[in-house]
């Protein structure tokens, strides 16, 4: 009886089911249209910036950096919508008042537009260069030894930027008599303007001049055309020694005596001079455009009829009977 009763139990069998792979999903389809949106716009991205100009890119940046000031000279169409409360983009882009699509923009919108932008790209360069201006004056005003030079340093706004100008005098001449050899005081200046100029991105050209006596016993062809280009090259040289950068000047250049400070006495002392002008932003455009324009010629642009860029102090100059 017992053994019928233990045949008579129910038998439980269990069975475990072994999980399979799930089916792929699709996230992986989601990523991958993502990584292609994105290398579009990355080379259509550096499409636009191969196709635009150096001025345009600068125009670009500048507009970034100072949103604002544009949109309150007014930024145009692309400013946004004149009707709608958020600026950059009304109800309708097909609508005929307020925003319009961006075809229908008429050309001359665009260039009062962007003589807008270069206004206020001058204005704030000229505001940097008066600081720089200024920042010279407290400089050389703090210093004793370049206090003492003040009467022959002459700081001025040109077409071309921030002129600096260091002038000849009678009693304290920049160079030795006749030759580029750069007082021990004139090569303490020029070096500290040359470790202030570093702290502006502007490029520089540098000048010779001299006065209107012709250079007596010039031999070998040697003038007052030669004398003004290895001065500015020798002021170039000391400049450097403070701290400035060959990159930084486009020009050095002489001028002989065609361009004197005082044209009621061309022969006076102050006409021996050099120049060091801070380029604004406009002469650099003038300097390559002119470069560009000239179709191969290795002289740079606006040079002078004398010698100009590179001219190293001639060694052998002759002894002269004038400054």
């Amino acid at each position: 009886m017992a053994g019928d009763t233990k045949k008579l139990q129910p038998i439980i069998v269990k069975r475990v089911k072994k999980g399979g792979h799930a089916a792929h999903g699709g996230a992986w389809k989601i990523a991958y249209a993502d990584f292609v949106t994105a290398m579009m716009a990355f080379f259509l991205m550096m499409w636009l910036i191969g196709s635009t100009t150096e001025g345009d890119r600068k125009g670009i940046a500048d507009y970034f950096s100072t949103p604002l000031k544009l949109s309150m000279l007014g930024g145009g169409s692309g400013s946004g919508d004149s009707s709608s409360v958020v600026k950059g983009g009304g109800q309708d882009l097909s609508r005929s008042g307020g925003q319009v699509k961006r075809g229908d923009v008429e050309a001359p919108t665009r260039t009062v537009n962007l003589q807008a932008l270069k206004a206020e790209q001058a204005r704030a360069e000229r505001a940097r260069l008066e600081q720089l201006k200024e920042e010279l004056e407290r400089k050389i005003s703090a210093s004793p030894k370049l206090d003492a030079l003040k009467s022959q340093i002459r700081l001025d706004m040109t077409r071309d930027g921030l002129r600096i100008q260091i002038v000849d005098a009678n009693n304290r001449p920049m160079f030795a008599s006749g030759s580029a050899v750069v007082q021990p005081y004139m090569r303490d200046l020029l070096r500290e303007i040359g470790a202030i100029l570093t702290e502006v991105p502007n490029r520089l050209t540098l000048e010779g001049h001299t006065d209107s006596m012709p250079f007596v016993g010039g031999g070998q062809g040697y003038s007052n055309w030669e004398l003004s280009a290895d001065r500015a090259n020798a002021s170039r040289r000391e400049l450097a020694a403070g701290g400035l950068t060959e990159d930084r000047v486009l020009r050095v250049q002489g001028l002989s005596a065609s361009v004197p400070l005082d044209r009621d006495d061309p022969s006076g002392p102050v006409n021996r001079r050099i120049s060091i002008i801070v380029m604004n932003r406009d002469a650099e455009d003038r300097f390559f455009r002119a470069g560009t324009d000239s179709a191969g010629s290795q002289e740079p642009a606006g040079g002078a009829s004398g010698p100009t860029a590179g001219v190293a102090p001639s060694p052998m100059a002759p002894p002269a009977l004038k400054r």
